[in-house]
């Protein structure tokens, strides 16, 4: 049998006793001086890190993605070649409950993907849903406020949830997504994902395409009823973690088709929808899917503190051949996640083997807490200079994206259709599934004022007659569709 390793303190020195403090005396006080004790306790002190704003309870597995279908056309990217195979890093999320919420809860999942690629590491970070709540991310922090606790209940308010939602149609098409059969699946394996905003590809020719990523799960979607949820939740806050965690390690490893949408860069302005406007989808007889690979999860992580908890995704991390778009909601995220990070984790969190990319990474960043390291040109600390410091190669610049306009706070609201595609949702669904959208409807209203109940109906009218009746049945609400027919 091997000899087991000798236990040691955060400086390497042998420990003699982990069993029993230093005390004057069999029954006496302990000493300051037991500085094994004092590092013990100092660290358990700060076993958490604050939590994540919102996605705060995940789960999380690595795998790789396959490239099998070439779409050099449209990106240079080298992680998307065909036959190219990349390390990937997926977590799992929900996205309003604390990090002790149930996993069988009604809620978007987010779905954010990292590949370790040759070119650095980028970082794919969407959610089981193609579009949000919200447009413009100056809303972002309003809407989340409405998912958190009441600061004077300090419990979830379903009234402050509706209100917002009630009073921002823009929202009504993740909402639809949200109270129908979807908004509560059966596991992380049973859902789709996509990278929802839009993104750009550029390929060798400095042309630019932009780009919609979808994974569509091979597995097949699965959902749960509310009851269903709560019989599940009664017996195990853990369902989806365990089943993500218990799949990989029999070697029933979850795969999922990762396809594309391309829309060229000169089609933005020939449709009734804005293509960057991440309340909206691409209707896929306009665009549609074109399949680039496979994604699979084969690999669970060691240590879920170290590997997912501290893990740092942020959409600011892309490579060559991959950027970005005027999505609003996405030029926001492309500082709040990165700076999240940093206040949750630290100014150095991108140094973490969970984060560090599997390429070198120069930069001339210096200091912070937590900095793991020097740089190996300690004289070029700064730049430009005269001591072979890294350089910039201006054969990475992307091609230039015209913009024009004046600068002012536009109306989002102005002139947008934020009832075609919730109608056209609707419409697609079964009668069951219909009926179950009205029920969960039903469910999530219990409690909020009428008031905002009937606003929230005349939305979902607008949308579809059918679907505001339904509501209105299904909650009791005598509504009246001629009272909004002047508005």
């Amino acid at each position: 049998m091997a000899k087991r390793p000798t236990l040691t303190t955060d400086s390497g020195m042998p420990v003699a006793d982990n069993q029993n403090s230093i005390t004057a005396g069999p029954r006496g006080p302990v000493l300051m001086q037991d500085f094994h004790l004092l590092e013990k306790l100092a660290h358990q002190n700060r076993e958490r890190i604050p939590e994540r704003t919102v996605h705060a309870k995940g789960s999380a597995a690595y795998g790789t993605l396959t490239i099998t279908h070439d779409i050099s056309k449209y990106t240079k990217a080298k992680v998307l070649q065909k036959g190219k195979k990349t390390e990937a890093f997926l977590r799992f999320s929900t996205v309003a409950g604390e990090r002790g919420a149930a996993d069988a809860e009604r809620d978007v999942r987010g779905f954010a993907l990292r590949f370790y690629t040759e070119e650095g590491n980028w970082d794919l970070v969407g959610n089981n849903t193609p579009v949000f709540f919200v447009r413009d991310a100056l809303k972002f922090p309003d809407f989340i406020h409405t998912q958190k606790r009441h600061p004077k209940t300090n419990m979830r308010s379903p009234t402050a949830m509706w209100d917002f939602w009630s009073l921002s149609p823009e929202s009504l098409h993740q909402v639809t997504i949200l109270m129908s059969d979807r908004g509560l699946p059966q596991s992380y394996r049973n859902i789709d994902g996509f990278g929802s905003h839009t993104y750009s590809f550029i390929n060798a020719r400095g042309e630019r395409h932009w780009v919609k990523f979808h994974f569509k799960t091979q597995q097949g979607i699965k959902n749960w009823t509310n009851a269903e949820a709560a019989q599940k939740v009664a017996y195990d806050r853990e369902t989806h973690q365990r089943d993500l965690f218990e799949a990989i390690e029999k070697g029933n490893f979850p795969k999922w088709k990762f396809s594309v949408q391309i829309m060229p860069e000169s089609d933005v302005d020939k449709h009734w929808y804005n293509p960057f406007d991440l309340t909206k989808v691409w209707p896929h007889k306009d665009y549609p899917l074109i399949e680039v690979g496979t994604l699979e999860l084969n690999r669970n992580p060691k240590n879920y503190f170290a590997e997912v908890e501290q893990a740092a995704l942020a959409p600011s991390n892309i490579v060559p051949g991959i950027g970005h778009s005027p999505d609003k909601m996405l030029q926001a995220r492309i500082f709040s996640y990165a700076d999240a990070h940093r206040y949750r984790v630290g100014v150095n969190a991108h140094q973490l083997p969970v984060n560090r990319p599997r390429v070198e990474a120069n930069d001339y960043h210096a200091d912070g807490t937590m900095r793991l390291e020097g740089k190996p040109y300690p004289d070029a600390f700064y730049e430009p200079n005269s001591f072979n410091g890294p350089l910039e190669d201006q054969s990475y610049r992307d091609p230039p994206l015209k913009i024009m306009g004046d600068a002012a706070r536009y109306n989002h609201r102005d002139g947008n259709d934020d009832y075609r595609q919730p109608g056209e949702l609707f419409r697609l669904m079964r009668p069951d599934q219909k009926e179950q959208l009205f029920n969960n409807y039903k469910a999530a209203m219990e409690g909020v004022p009428v008031e905002i109940v009937t606003r929230q109906i005349v939305h979902c009218y607008r949308a579809d007659p059918e679907y505001g009746l339904g509501v209105a049945k299904a909650l009791g609400i005598d509504f009246k569709p001629q009272t909004i027919a002047a508005e």
